[in-house]
């Protein structure tokens, strides 16, 4: 006969084991959990609060919760502050949201490209992986000291500090600059 109390503990250690298997990566204090989406997941992220911000604001939740894949170099709030001041306040005002609907969406990639994928683009590139935001642009991918190296359009360079964040509908990489768009 099987009690209440076993059947509880049973469903309490399962529920364990899920969370367990999950945790794949912290970020900005929160496990980041595969079975989420990109913004459930980065809403979390005391690291992600600007971008999650500007998403918002942007009107691309929807878009970023959507079955993807998507790979996403999301810059941390550290990134963001390192921008010139009063860029973020500007870039969320109503009549420049295309600007900022702009510099999101370079920020993110279609299909899911997780650091293996990335090297393998760049040496199949010859040192150098070209890849095509979802607006439009060029995106540079280089290996540098061991590290993944962005470069944009204006030729800004952004390191990716946290790899392979998978999410339900692609992957988030972490990144310590904004990107920029021409």
């Amino acid at each position: 006969m099987v009690s209440a109390m076993s059947i509880a503990m049973l469903g309490v250690a399962s529920f364990a084991v899920k969370a367990q298997a999950e945790a794949s990566v912290m970020v900005g204090g929160a496990a980041m959990y595969p079975s989420k989406n990109i913004v459930e997941n980065a809403v979390n992220s005391k690291d992600h609060t600007t971008l999650v911000a500007a998403v918002r604001a942007a009107g691309l939740v929807d878009a970023l919760s959507g079955k993807g894949p998507f790979t996403v170099f999301a810059p941390t709030k550290e990134a963001v502050d390192k921008l010139p001041a009063g860029t973020v306040a500007t870039l969320v005002k109503p009549e420049n949201n295309a600007m900022l609907t702009r510099i999101l969406i370079y920020h993110v990639v279609a299909g899911k490209m997780d650091e293996s994928d990335l090297k393998k683009a760049i040496a199949e590139g010859n040192g150098k992986a070209m890849l095509t935001t979802l607006e439009g642009e060029k995106l540079i991918v280089e290996e540098k000291g061991g590290k993944l190296e962005l470069i944009d359009a204006k030729g800004g360079k952004s390191i990716i500090t946290i790899g392979d964040v998978n999410q339900s509908n692609g992957v988030i990489q972490v990144v310590d600059t904004v990107l920029m768009p021409k």
